[in-house]
């Protein structure tokens, strides 16, 4: 099978990733390393209440740094009452770098009080946009407690602001954390469902990363490799959530997907998904494994030899080798569908939209939204507001 390369491509990725079971060691030579020494930790309630902080506390013990100080009370959609307040902690404790203990909203907080610090702004919208910062970051490390966004090796952050009502993009290279520390440890109390839940977020990041137009053979050889370990591990971690090695495997597969769809992008998925976000607050990794194998669907006659390619990773070798070469793509949909399936069973997830508590008369506005995301200009095939409503109506 031929695979057209394109004419041109970029790939940008300046993360060191310390990956391993004894990964959070590592915390304080890296900030040594960087000449910081009094670092501010974000993380929120939930995590300070786990345990893992308190690892993480305890990694500093005998080092040359100590943490200055901890903010916990980061919200679940991150928000610039929260960065403003954690930046005049910074400031107030005299901080020199920056520590994220836990999901996508604490990154992208800690992402947003970098750019007040670092830029020595009191008004962050100023930077809101592409490619707005100026000055170089404050040193800044991400330890994810869940295995799905990818936001530890990514160049975007949403920061919320509820009087008006919106969410502000940022997007810059130098918001790229310094570190990602992906360590067991770190994920071994999240909730089955969750997991499930994260483990979707991160299968769809590399699908469509790997189907875009955007694609390239970097970001390919990223997304194939994250399919591989999520196909083989979530489930299982699912069902065992004490299972190191498979959680250390989701974390590598979360910041592959990552790496691959920040330097090609997504598509449709994500367009759909954020739009029943937006309009029925359906959790981000719930709606992508809702809607995933239905765009893929959709996609299919203009992603066939894309989609084939998919079945090694997702099915393995000896279905791959069973297969017919023209049946491999839908049963690449056909493996996600019954993953799933498994994931329903298995937790709980919900197989459809109007499980996840979106109403029939929400799919009109929610269609409407889709299409004006961005993620749609690089969707594979182009959708119309029909195409759109169908999804949603075979998704409900």
């Amino acid at each position: 099978m031929k695979t057209q390369l394109p004419n041109y491509y970029e790939f940008f990725n300046t993360v060191k990733i310390n990956s391993g079971e004894d990964a959070l060691g590592t915390i304080s030579y890296e900030l040594v390393r960087r000449n910081a020494f009094r670092p501010l930790l974000i993380t929120d309630k939930g995590i300070a209440q786990s345990g893992i902080l308190k690892t993480v506390t305890d990694s500093f013990v005998g080092t040359d740094t100590n943490v200055s100080a901890i903010y916990d009370d980061t919200p679940i959609d991150s928000s610039i009452k929260a960065v403003n307040e954690i930046a005049e902690l910074y400031r107030k404790k005299n901080c020199d770098s920056i520590i994220a203990l836990g999901g996508g909203s604490v990154i992208d907080t800690a992402k947003g009080v970098n750019i007040i610090i670092s830029e020595g702004t009191t008004d962050i919208a100023e930077f809101m946009g592409v490619n707005r910062l100026r000055k170089q970051q404050k040193p800044f490390i991400v330890i994810p407690t869940t295995s799905g966004t990818g936001s530890e090796v990514t160049q975007v952050a949403v920061i919320s602001d509820p009087e008006k009502n919106i969410k502000m993009p940022f997007t810059s290279p130098l918001l790229l954390p310094s570190v990602a520390i992906l360590d067991p440890r770190s994920t071994l109390t999240l909730p089955p469902k969750l997991t499930a839940a994260t483990g979707m977020d991160a299968l769809t990041h590399a699908i469509e990363a790997f189907s875009c137009l955007q694609k390239n053979p970097l970001s390919d050889a990223y997304a194939l490799a994250a399919i591989k370990l999520i196909s083989n591990n979530l489930l299982n971690v699912v069902k065992n959530g004490k299972d190191t090695n498979g959680r250390l495997a989701l974390a590598n597969a979360s910041l592959m997907a990552g790496i691959a769809f920040s330097n090609s992008m997504v598509g449709a998925v994500h367009a759909i998904s954020h739009a029943c976000g937006g309009i029925a607050h359906v959790p981000h990794g719930v709606a992508n494994s809702i809607l995933l194998p239905y765009v893929m669907k959709f996609n299919l006659d203009f992603t066939r030899n894309t989609y084939s390619e998919l079945l090694l990773s997702l099915a393995g070798e000896e279905v791959f080798v069973k297969t017919p070469t023209d049946e491999r793509a839908k049963k690449s949909i056909e493996t996600v569908l019954l993953l799933t399936h498994a994931l329903n069973k298995a937790c709980g997830l919900p197989l459809k939209l109007k499980d996840a508590g979106v109403n029939y008369d929400q799919l009109q506005k929610i269609a409407e939204a889709a299409l004006v995301d961005g993620a749609m200009i690089v969707n594979p095939k182009e959708l119309q507001f029909d195409d759109v409503y169908t999804i949603l109506n075979s998704a409900f």
